[in-house]
């Protein structure tokens, strides 16, 4: 499985070379929803993500955010975001990842995830923890919802749709330490993987926003659930990813905020 492993890690680097290199550059903006946008930057990096594991893994199928949003049936299938944060990178904001993550049989057994402007390589490997840069991860002790930092992110459609997190946002605003909203959704799990937040929560995500990072939570000694604490798979429409301490307390919160948005367990 090493190889896999490692496979990801540098194809994630180069990925975020690639980003990296165009980051000051004018961008091609295109508009797939109101709000919703991708760049020359997605549709390049993508293309490289797919040449690369298509050279190295002919028989492996490919699951991408930009030209392959529906999975093919193979035994093994990678799961690649080819850039995590495209609204801050389309505003020269420098806060956005490439996320790989490689799936065998329903389960991620592998993923890396890259932020080419701090040069951090996170990556994970089932059953053999996360590492970043090389140095092992483990989420934080923090026991306290009080004392904890959390993250989280809000959907595309938030000028059309209830569902849209604000009302979770100010409920867990007033319980939390503090809480960041730095529109990357695999970075933030990421960085709760590295103790840097102690949990993170967000509706309406896809495979390739969570994947590798789900997997280096769980390998980092976190815990990762659906939203309201029930099981997550890769195609939950929400999750709730933490050390583990404070899970319960902000499930128990996102639960009892507003009970209408008990109809989100059943998408």
């Amino acid at each position: 499985m090493g190889s896999y492993r490692d496979f990801a890690a540098e194809l994630a680097l180069e990925a975020g070379r690639f980003l990296k290199g165009r980051f000051n550059t004018a961008h091609d903006i295109t508009y797939k929803g109101e709000i919703d946008i991708v760049t020359e930057a997605d549709r390049g990096c993508e293309a490289l993500l797919i040449a690369r594991i298509e050279k190295a893994f002919p028989g492996h199928g490919i699951l991408a955010e930009e030209t392959r949003g529906a999975a093919e049936t193979r035994e093994f299938t990678w799961i690649v975001d080819p850039l995590d944060g495209t609204t801050n990178y389309a505003h020269h904001y420098p806060v956005f990842c490439v996320s790989i993550a490689l799936q065998h049989g329903g389960e991620v057994i592998a993923g890396a995830i890259c932020n080419p402007m701090l040069e951090e390589l996170f990556v994970a490997e089932k059953g053999g923890g996360a590492c970043l840069n090389g140095q092992r991860l483990a989420v934080t002790k923090t026991a306290e919802l009080t004392r904890s930092l959390l993250s989280t992110g809000f959907p595309y459609d938030i000028r059309v749709n209830p569902d849209n997190n604000i009302n979770y946002f100010n409920a867990m605003a007033v319980r939390a330490q503090a809480i960041r909203r730095a529109g990357a959704a695999a970075l933030d799990l990421a960085y709760v993987a590295a103790g840097r937040f102690d949990g993170f929560w967000e509706l309406k995500l896809h495979p390739w926003d969570t994947a590798a990072g789900c997997l280096m939570v769980t390998e980092a000694g976190g815990r990762v659930t659906d939203l309201f604490g029930g099981p997550f798979n890769l195609y939950s429409p929400h999750v709730l990813a933490t050390n583990g301490r404070i899970h319960e307390a902000m499930s128990e919160i996102l639960k009892e905020t507003d009970p209408m948005d008990a109809r989100l367990v059943k998408k």
